[in-house]
């Protein structure tokens, strides 16, 4: 077992650890991922209760897994779609007062298990030049599997 950068979700900053590699028949090494939605909404609760700004990647798989356009996300935070598609592509830093309230409609249109109210997710929407690593813990007991945030 070792430590997986999981890229595959469209972010740069998800690591998660405990996850077998195994071979295929040409040889390659392959890995598995299991309970992807468990996973996915992992991902999101550990986005949106980081302590730094969002990062345009972060916001862009937000939305995505909220199942928001741009223009359906710019309308929530009385933007324009042109706004969100720049936040996203990392030209400019998200707005601060926008972002707590993008962290907040994540938590109840993807019903995450998040007890932040709106004044500790307005204390994390600092536009930050670090993104933040997301670390996974993955354990697999035979007869379920579970994914946790690492600090």
């Amino acid at each position: 077992m070792s430590k997986y950068h999981y890229i595959e979700c469209g972010l740069d900053n998800v690591y998660i650890n405990g996850l077998q590699f195994q071979r295929d028949d040409a040889g390659d090494e392959i890995i598995t991922i299991p309970a992807i939605n468990e996973l996915h909404s992992l991902i999101a609760t550990g986005i949106v209760t980081h302590e730094h700004g969002i990062s345009g990647q972060e916001l862009r798989y937000l939305r995505s897994e909220m199942g928001l356009t741009q223009s359906e996300l710019a309308q929530f935070v009385h933007q324009d779609k042109q706004t969100i598609g720049r936040w996203e592509r990392g030209e400019f830093a998200i707005d601060s007062k926008a972002e707590a309230l993008i962290r907040r409609i994540a938590i109840e249109k993807l019903k995450l298990k998040v007890e932040l109210g709106i004044e500790e997710l307005s204390k994390k929407s600092v536009p930050s030049l670090n993104m933040q690593q997301i670390n996974i813990q993955f354990e697999n007991d035979n007869s379920s599997h579970s994914y946790e945030l690492v600090a």
